[in-house]
């Protein structure tokens, strides 16, 4: 009765029940272009890229895209460029002053780097275009440069960009962070498939049987619940704040915490390490499988211990260097002297600022390790006998994402909830997201 009554509570408030309604009109027009597929390709001619889809590094890539890409649709190429070239961006952010500065000016820089960030987007699309069209379409392409190639490129870039702004209208009118929905509705479309076919298959006598599925279902479980432990792990640090009176009032005095996430990062280093994987990917799609080596094939083969290792090293130094550029102790030490605010037992300033920095460094090692291991996890589950397209759910970016974007979109919904002063989606306290960092992209 306690979820009928809170699904009544959500559909009372208007403005929540219309982003609602909105959200989901938005990802009813994006499933169904991931079904449209390009003008002048035969859908029956599909086979071949659909059962190369089911496993490897171009179904984690089919995955994100919900299906679109093994269906040879006007999506195919989804939100995955623009989020390469938002990770180009952000580095240049580091790298040249010129991108420090636009970072530095408030809006208007933000949206200077938007724009920036969507021309790379076009220029990414491409050249991802006629790679997927050469390397992934194979004979299902009917051939032609100006009848076929021109055109499907202009289309794939189209609607990739349609995507990206259908992913920006479910964040101004919907619910959640927009393109993070996006993926998460991808993910989201191949689980009941993946989860139909991989039960069927242990129902065979040789796979196993329903006790073995049923151990799968347990440890998936349990990943998750490891994922949310790394989304919401935070360390504290207790902050005492001095006493001021003014006239006949006190002001301060109290003491609060400063929550420094485990996982600081997110799933962005995971992110960054997966575009620079697909790198090869698209080198490959210009070359044939007799010309393609052995380092090449272990690079687009997401269960070889090579790529396991580059992967999982990725990792651990995208964690350190998106920690390092996204949390700032010396800023941290200052707002806390300016609010009177002290750390007991550390003096103010330069000595507060290491002591977050010391802290800081504490949490990212063991929270980075941690997620590397979540990361390679599918290709430990596809080595013990679990099919390529189920083990995708066992850990890494898919997994990670799902956990953190349904948070904050629960999170989201509860914030509404308590707003309007009705009880929030769970008894036991409030649902904890990645508030304080950036969304999934």
């Amino acid at each position: 009765m306690g979820f009928v009554k809170t699904i009544e509570n959500i559909w009372k408030i208007e403005d929540l029940r219309k982003r609602i309604l909105t959200t989901f009109f938005f990802v009813v027009i994006y499933r169904f272009g991931a079904h449209v597929v390009l003008p002048g390709v035969n859908p029956a001619d599909l086979d071949a890229l659909k059962h190369t889809a089911s496993g490897g590094l171009i179904g984690l890539l089919d995955m994100f895209s919900g299906g679109a890409f093994a269906n040879a649709s006007i999506f195919a190429l989804g939100i995955m460029p623009y989020i390469s070239a938002s990770i180009v961006i952000q580095l240049l952010g580091i790298a040249l002053p010129y991108f420090q500065k636009l970072q530095k000016e408030g809006e208007s820089g933000r949206n200077k780097l938007n724009q920036y960030t969507r021309y790379l987007t076009v220029a990414i699309l491409l050249f991802q275009g006629p790679a997927y069209l050469m390397g992934a379409l194979g004979s299902a392409a009917p051939g032609g440069l100006w009848s076929f190639y021109i055109p499907s490129t202009i289309i794939l870039a189209g609607g990739s960009m349609f995507v990206l702004w259908l992913g920006e209208r479910i964040t101004d009118k919907g619910i959640g962070n927009g393109v993070s929905f996006i993926i998460l509705v991808g993910i989201i479309a191949r689980l009941p498939h993946a989860l139909a076919n991989e039960f069927m298959s242990r129902l065979s006598d040789q796979a196993g049987g329903l006790i073995v599925f049923l151990l799968e279902i347990v440890f998936l479980l349990f990943v998750i619940a490891m994922a949310i432990l790394l989304v919401q792990g935070t360390r504290k640090i207790p902050v005492q704040y001095a006493k001021r009176i003014v006239g006949n009032k006190q002001y301060g005095g109290a003491r609060q915490y400063i929550p420094l996430k485990v996982n600081a990062a997110n799933v962005m280093p995971i992110i960054f390490a997966q575009a620079i994987m697909f790198i090869p990917i698209a080198i490959a799609g210009f070359t044939t499988a007799d010309q393609t080596g052995w380092f090449m094939r272990s690079l687009t083969d997401n269960t070889s211990w090579l790529y396991c290792t580059i992967f999982a090293l990725l990792i651990i130094l995208f964690t350190w260097f998106y920690t390092a550029i996204t949390i700032n102790p010396v800023q941290m030490a200052d707002e806390l002297k300016r609010n009177n605010g002290f750390i007991p037992g550390i003096k103010p300033g330069k000595k507060t600022a290491d002591y977050i920095d010391d802290i800081m460094s504490r949490i990212t090692l063991p929270g980075s390790l941690f997620l590397a291991l979540v990361a390679i996890l599918p290709a430990f589950a596809s080595l013990v006998g679990i099919s390529t397209e189920f083990s995708h759910f066992f850990g890494g970016t898919s997994l990670l994402i799902l956990v953190g974007v349904v948070l904050d979109t629960l999170q989201q919904i509860e914030s509404h909830l308590l707003m309007r002063h009705y009880d929030g989606l769970l008894k036991s306290g409030r649902i904890k997201g990645r508030t304080g960092s950036i969304a999934a992209y």
